[in-house]
């Protein structure tokens, strides 16, 4: 029997492993054509190299492994939570810093906004501080 380039019999290419199937009532008695098999094959061997990018057999041996995969998730949501705090500390800095340059310009509109917001906050303070 020939070898595929893969390495693997050929049984497209045997014309005996039909009729030893058509005996056995396993397959059909003739092989099909050229062509479909072809096709089929293709097909088939596009669908293994999908799934060998997808990296499924990674995810199928993480999914037999519990335990292995509540610690990634609790690193990755550590990870993630770590990063949102550090984002937001940039963020918040950084808009405390333009309030407070365009405050020290004294523009008659922004200016009375935030003295607005410096009074609501100091009023809050004084009541929860009673």
């Amino acid at each position: 029997m020939k070898e595929d380039k893969d390495g693997g019999a050929d049984l497209r290419a045997d014309p005996m492993h039909w009729k030893q199937l058509a005996r056995g009532r396993e397959g059909p008695s003739e092989p099909p054509d050229r062509d479909k098999l072809d096709a089929v094959y293709r097909v088939a061997t596009e669908w293994a190299q999908r799934m060998e990018k997808s990296r499924i057999s990674e995810y199928l041996e993480l999914l037999h492994s519990p335990w292995r995969l509540i610690w990634l998730n609790v690193l990755s949501g550590t990870a993630r939570g770590v990063g949102i705090a550090i984002g937001f500390t940039f963020f918040a800095a950084t808009i405390i810093y333009v309030l407070q340059v365009l405050g020290a310009l004294n523009l008659p509109i922004i200016g009375d906004y935030i003295a607005d917001i410096v009074r609501i906050v100091q009023h809050q303070l004084e009541l929860h501080t009673i």
